[in-house]
């Protein structure tokens, strides 16, 4: 049997591990600076979850589509997998996304210090995947950084709404969504439409839901093709690179803040050692998670 056909068949098991694992990736991509990316590296499927992505936007399966060989592009997607990941990823958006958009609003320092752990634990797992280390990767993982701190700089603006910018901001904040240390949300945010998606999600506009899908799609299927052709042909630097997004993305999430301006704790108070012990915790789940993923 084909890898292929192989994916139609997953025991109940797999089935239940791969929604799991798309709701840990949903929880991820609807937190601003955490990214699913970042989530699928950890659980041991990101790689896998490219070529799937990939697989879509291959010439050659749009080629058969346009000739009406139906059931022979389906076939050569690995739906088996995909499904599943996607169903665990919008059950976790359409279920969390008032509890979080709540703890937002009510705790920002006790979940963003829970996500500060998770993020940092995990550059440290996606880091030992670089096979050679040299000036090559080590400049290509200081140059994710500096972007990456960059870009979490940028101030959010007020944007239109029109359908074509909902499209478009789909696309970009699917693009992120896919790199560890870029959270899709996070592109929202710069985009100034984090909040109206959020909403849009609550009350189930499903105009709006419908103009952002399009374009994730549309964005995910051409950029799995430029990301996929790096970790195949240069993949110490892609992944040094992605492990330098993830360092710079700390900057978003540090839960101590005045004015959007990162600061130290001036006492410490229960509530700052709560939060290092979520910190604690997300570090935790992480090395769970990652073992649960290579098991």
């Amino acid at each position: 049997m084909s890898y292929t056909l192989h994916t139609f068949c997953l025991s109940m098991k797999e089935v239940i591990s791969l929604i799991a694992k798309g709701f840990c990736m949903g929880t991820a991509d609807i937190v601003p600076g955490v990214s699913g990316g970042t989530m699928a590296f950890i659980l041991g499927i990101y790689e896998r979850l490219v070529d799937a992505i990939h697989t879509i936007g291959k010439p050659a399966f749009w080629k058969q589509v346009l000739r009406g060989q139906i059931v022979a592009a389906i076939k050569s997607v690995p739906w088996g997998f995909l499904i599943p990941l996607g169903c665990g990823i919008l059950l976790a958006i359409f279920s969390l996304s008032h509890l979080l958009e709540g703890l937002l609003h009510s705790h920002p320092a006790y979940l963003w210090s829970f996500f500060f752990g998770l993020v940092l634990a995990s550059i440290h797992l996606v880091y030992q995947r670089i096979t050679t280390k040299n000036g090559s990767t080590i400049g290509s993982l200081l140059l994710g950084t500096s972007f990456a701190y960059l870009i979490v700089g940028i101030v959010p603006t007020q944007t239109p709404e029109a359908a074509w910018f909902l499209v478009l901001s789909g696309a970009i904040a699917s693009c992120a969504m896919i790199l560890p240390g870029i959270s899709g949300s996070f592109i929202l945010v710069i985009l100034g439409k984090y909040e109206f998606v959020l909403n849009a999600v609550n009350q189930r506009e499903l105009s709006t839901i419908a103009l952002i899908g399009v374009g994730a799609v549309a964005g995910l299927l051409l950029f799995s093709d430029l990301l996929h052709f790096l970790l195949r042909k240069y993949h110490d630097l892609t992944i040094a690179f992605l492990t330098g997004l993830m360092i710079g993305s700390l900057r978003k999430i540090w839960p101590w803040k005045v004015e959007d301006v990162n600061v130290l704790p001036d006492t410490w108070t229960s509530d700052v050692w709560f939060s290092i012990v979520l910190m604690v915790i997300g570090a935790f789940v992480v090395l769970t998670l990652e073992r649960a993923g290579r098991e």
